[in-house]
């Protein structure tokens, strides 16, 4: 089901209530965003997909186009795939449908929604619309009715009225229609059922990793995840602050981390390009941070609202010298509260700089999920005891990890900044130490145990499929339907970049004869970083594009079957 308007016409608002009613009646779903850069007046689509069982892919098209109007529409149409099946509801006031849209061969009806709307008092077309969808997909009235009660609670009685009265209107309207699209309903209880988004899974993630300080600057598509820290690390006896800058919020958490207090800011690209010396401040002097990068279209400012993975090489690469440090991306939206408490873990535990790379898709998305289990990392920074002899901040062990001293801890003075130093800290130019600190910054990282936590490995078969990121759902259902078929296939989705387990892999890739690399970049960045550092088989093949246009399951499955028969 896809809703398009204007923006301020509350597609994505009803999209919201659609997914919270859902859940309440059974339903689990998935809800996609898509939108212009415009503050206001530009376009605005919510895109949605209903299933019996966690949906983490948005499907190959939709059977349900609802209009609003059809303003500035050319510029995600695209994204909005249609069948000759499928049926649009589109209000007349709204304009005449566009060309992409009658080619399709979709059912058109036209719906007075606006009209409809104005008769009401406080009435409004979304509700309307939200209407006609209960009545389509079965949805209970009273459900719908009293999750928007809920909704509205702040804007008065009469707002309340009026939109209940619009609900009923098109819920009423929906039932000539003779159109009949029952949300599947799961056989389990709701009662630890979420919706959530990813950036909100996120900050949650960091929240049960410990964090308690937070500096950052509005971006999109990250900004939501600072809104929802900042009162929720309040009552938790943290803090937010929003920086002037990027370059300020990366200095910030230093200096918290610094001090003891686990750190982390959250940004976009244009955000990390600015903090890459920051980040390599926190490797030199090994205090640890975490940074969530949501990633977004590119170069410079780009299509801020859309989705793409093409900040993977400045994560991995855009640090100035040899500064080794981590780089993680969860794989879904439920896993975004795993990996990023893990990367608060690895953080803490590693004493380096920690990079999380979430993006569009998987931030601003918004999920019916099982509450994520409780995970119990024992996350614990190795500092320094008060009156130790001899302290080497950077001491030389086998491990690789020194103690720290917290600010204040008597007797364990050091000097900590970006220069290159001995063990016990002193600024030094000499070879063997820049050599010596060198290795005990690169080894910690590659002699740390990361368990099995590094990548997501799901069944068997002599082709292999490894991607990363969000397309990990579009992955899946490819690798369901073609199994379906007869052919079984390997999924491999890394949650570990950097780092890269290469043993591990090399294992997870034995008796394979064919990979497929997927990823939403141009210029295969995530292809060519996978063949620098491993030998992959012989038949390797990577099916890669930029956004903002998603990967379809339906473009996977068909090379795995054409090339794979």
């Amino acid at each position: 089901m896809a809703l398009i308007g204007s923006g301020g016409a509350g597609v994505v608002t009803v999209g919201n209530l659609l997914l919270e009613a859902a859940a309440v009646d059974g339903s689990y779903g998935l809800m996609r965003r898509s939108a212009g850069p415009q503050i206001r007046g530009g376009e605005s689509a919510a895109l949605l997909r209903f299933a019996d069982t966690p949906v983490e892919y948005a499907g190959d098209y939709y059977q349900l186009l609802i209009a609003f109007d059809w303003r500035h529409a050319e510029r995600f149409i695209d994204e909005i795939r249609l069948a000759a099946s499928s049926c649009v509801l589109h209000d007349p006031a709204g304009g005449d449908v566009p060309e992409p849209i009658v080619h399709t061969g979709a059912r058109l009806i036209p719906i007075e929604m606006q009209t409809q709307a104005r008769e009401i008092e406080c009435g409004r077309a979304n509700m309307i619309a939200l209407g006609l969808v209960s009545s389509i997909t079965g949805l209970k009235l009273e459900t719908i009715s009293s999750t928007v009660s809920r909704s509205l609670s702040a804007k008065g009685e009469n707002v309340i009225a009026g939109a209940c009265a619009c609900l009923e209107r098109g819920a009423n309207m929906g039932q000539s229609l003779g159109i009949e699209l029952p949300l599947p309903i799961a056989h389990v209880g709701t009662e630890d059922r979420w919706t959530i988004t990813g950036n909100q899974a996120c900050g949650l993630g960091a929240l049960k990793g410990g964090v308690r300080f937070v500096a950052g600057y509005p971006i999109t598509p990250a900004s939501e995840m600072l809104e929802w820290l900042a009162p929720r690390l309040a009552k938790m006896g943290g803090c937010l602050i929003q920086a002037e800058d990027e370059l300020a919020s990366v200095n910030m958490i230093l200096g918290a981390s610094y001090g003891g207090v686990p750190a982390m800011t959250v940004t976009s690209g244009p955000g990390l390009a600015l903090m890459t010396e920051g980040i390599g401040l926190a490797v030199a002097s090994e205090t640890p941070i975490v940074v969530i990068d949501v990633m977004r279209g590119g170069p410079s400012t780009g299509i801020p609202t859309k989705s793409e993975q093409t900040d993977l090489n400045i994560a991995l690469y855009g640090m100035h010298g040899e500064a080794p440090h981590v780089v993680v991306a969860p794989v879904s939206i439920p896993d975004s509260v795993f990996t990023t408490q893990w990367a608060v873990h690895l953080a803490e535990s590693l004493q380096t700089a920690v990079i999380v790379l979430s993006d569009q898709q998987l931030a601003q998305s918004r999920m019916v999920v099982n509450r994520p289990p409780d995970i119990g990392f024992v996350t614990r920074r190795v500092t320094a005891q008060a009156g130790v002899e001899n302290y080497r901040r950077y001491a030389l062990r086998a491990d690789g990890v020194s103690a720290m001293a917290i600010p204040g801890t008597i007797g364990v003075n050091y000097t900590a900044d970006g220069l290159e130093h001995d063990e016990r800290g002193t600024p030094s130019t000499g070879s063997h130490d820049h050599l010596r600190q060198l290795n005990k910054r690169a080894t910690k990282l590659t002699g740390f145990d990361y368990g099995d936590h590094w990548a997501d490995i799901e069944g068997d078969g002599t082709i292999a499929v490894v991607t990363w990121g969000s397309c990990t759902g579009a992955v899946k259902e490819a690798i369901r339907r073609v199994g379906e078929q007869g052919v079984p296939v390997r999924l491999i989705a890394l949650r570990l970049l950097a780092p890269l387990c290469k043993q591990q892999l090399n294992q997870a890739l034995e008796g394979v004869e064919r990979v497929l690399v997927v990823e939403q970049t141009f210029s295969r960045q995530f292809y060519h970083y996978l063949r620098s550092q491993v030998d992959l088989p012989k038949f390797t093949e990577s099916l890669a594009r930029p956004g903002p246009l998603p990967l379809a399951a339906s473009e996977i499955s068909a090379m795995l079957l054409v090339d794979g028969a």
